[in-house]
């Protein structure tokens, strides 16, 4: 069930802030996802290709889906002609599977570079030499159809504020000097980071875009 009260007051704030809003889906039904889209709201996020092959195929079709998990390059193919973001790019391989899947199906898909900062081995990511060594060594605006538009990064699930806080200030200073040192000329205008228990934090570090999912629900 949508927490109606949660999700305004929510959209309010990111409002205020100018960051834009992906609900996050997993686990939730069709009619809590209706409900969310019948108060307006037309950006979701999907962790897993199964569950959003089956989820887009039960709701209207003006959703701008978001894919925001592990993506496998063999399973590119299935979402390429739908999805509008893919938060998780953690190699130039799966960043030229995307084209390839996106070219096929004539259309382009804004792509965002995850970059490992957690202190936890379970979550994925490229780190900082990969990232740069990706930045400088290949020729991103050669890309058409997978658009690099900005960096994802997740942080520890820690109770400790100050870690959380430098993880995505350290991703936020990584953001900007890429922004200062675009040889490729492309526009990069999103930095996502923050979930339901952090994205307060997130925001005040610079984050563009959250990614809220048990918060907006009951």
């Amino acid at each position: 069930m949508v927490n109606v009260a949660q999700y305004n007051a929510l959209k309010q704030q990111l409002s205020n802030d100018g960051v834009g809003l992906v609900a996050v889906t997993k686990l939730r039904s069709i009619a809590e996802i209706q409900a969310l889209y019948d108060l307006g709201h037309r950006v979701f996020g999907e962790n897993r290709v199964q569950e959003l092959l089956d989820k887009q195929q039960q709701l209207p079709q003006d959703i701008e889906w978001h894919f925001i998990g592990h993506l496998q390059r063999n399973k590119v193919k299935y979402i390429a002609p739908f999805v509008a973001v893919i938060h998780a790019i953690d190699s130039w391989e799966l960043l030229q599977t995307v084209e390839r899947e996106a070219t096929k199906c004539g259309r382009a898909i804004n792509c965002l570079l995850q970059v490992h900062i957690a202190q936890e081995s379970n979550k994925f990511g490229m780190t900082d030499d990969e990232l740069l060594g990706l930045w400088e060594q290949q020729d991103l605006s050669k890309l058409s159809a997978a658009r690099v538009v900005g960096l994802m990064g997740m942080a520890t699930f820690t109770e400790d504020l100050e870690q959380i806080r430098s993880e995505f200030r350290h991703l936020s200073r990584l953001f900007a000097y890429l922004q200062q040192h675009n040889m490729h000329q492309i526009p990069l205008s999103t930095l996502s980071m923050g979930m339901s228990g952090d994205y307060s934090i997130a925001i005040e570090e610079g984050s563009t875009l959250v990614r809220v999912g048990s918060l907006l629900f009951e």
